[in-house]
């Protein structure tokens, strides 16, 4: 008789331990859930919210519906700015890409001598804040008392203008390439020690030699983690503002109010006062970055399956 109970007992205590753990699990979550709802949703909600209004002199908030909307896209400002941050994107990523797998595949190797010092080296400009290293830059840039114009003034050749309107884009993806290759580097180094070496020495078996190695097992191996590095580097470029914003004070000639759109943004919003403007800038330029990471993603993934 006392059989049964046991065993229903016995029946009913996995249940109560996944119960527990349940509470545990929802305990340890509602923190961060509170504070992701605090300081990312209610935010963003509001910031929608108005973006469908206008300020007027006459009458205060006016509700517009679309009509902030259908004005940026309208903006030449706007567009010119999206486009500056497109043209980045095709020459700083592709570049910074290239030289960070670069040199994760030649850490991998083995074959660098001195290797923990030169990865902390190439990994250090990450570890400045963005506002330093633009600041350095700039002084490198200038004009008058420059590095770099000392350095052609003392060969005798004539300076470039690095801060000028022609020149500032490069000379600010060369700012952010400094910053972000290490960056970039450390995540495909992580991935490249995480794949199996039983993989590397059945290729060397075959023959394979570094680049075939390199190329045919190392590359296909990693990819998931090339792929989230471009993500991150296509959002990165498209909230390009920090470089723009503090090369701007120093050239303020080649670097407008709408130089990118997060800095048409913030100017209309801190210096224009349009606030409800700035907020639908900042929804299209999210919704923009949504959808070409969306189709970056789609295609690479596309390409796997057929592969």
């Amino acid at each position: 008789m006392t059989a049964v109970p046991a065993r229903a007992a016995a029946r009913r205590r996995p249940a109560r331990i996944r119960a527990a753990q349940t509470r545990a699990a929802w305990i340890l979550v509602i923190p961060f859930l509170v504070i992701f709802a605090a300081f990312f949703i209610v935010p963003l909600v509001y910031s929608l919210y108005i973006s469908l209004y206008s300020s007027q002199l006459v009458g205060g908030e006016v509700f517009t519906g679309f009509g902030n909307y259908a004005r940026a896209l309208q903006d030449p400002a706007f567009w010119g700015g999206l486009g500056r941050v497109a043209q980045f994107l095709l020459i700083q990523v592709p570049i910074m890409l290239v030289a960070s797998i670069f040199l994760a595949l030649a850490f991998d190797s083995g074959r660098v001598r001195g290797s923990k010092i030169v990865r902390l080296l190439v990994f250090v400009p990450y570890a400045v804040p963005g506002v330093v290293a633009t600041l350095m830059w700039g002084y490198l840039y200038g004009t008058d008392f420059g590095l770099i114009t000392q350095v052609f003034e003392a060969l005798g050749l004539s300076a470039p203008n690095l801060l000028s309107a022609q020149n500032v884009l490069g000379s600010t993806m060369n700012i952010v390439c400094w910053e972000f290759i290490g960056y970039n580097m450390i995540i495909l180094y992580a991935a490249l020690r995480s794949v199996p070496t039983e993989l590397y020495e059945a290729a060397e078996i075959d023959g394979a030699g570094q680049f075939r190695l390199a190329w045919s097992v190392k590359l296909p191996a990693i990819r998931q983690a090339i792929l989230l590095t471009v993500i991150f580097s296509i959002i990165g470029s498209f909230q390009l503002f920090n470089e723009p914003n503090l090369l701007g004070a120093i050239a303020p000639s080649s670097i407008g109010n709408s130089f990118t759109p997060n800095l048409y943004a913030y100017n209309l919003a801190f210096k224009s006062q349009e606030i409800n403007y700035a907020a639908a800038i900042a929804f299209l330029l999210g919704i923009v970055i949504m959808v070409v990471s969306f189709v970056v993603q789609t295609l690479t993934n596309r390409k796997e399956r057929e592969r």
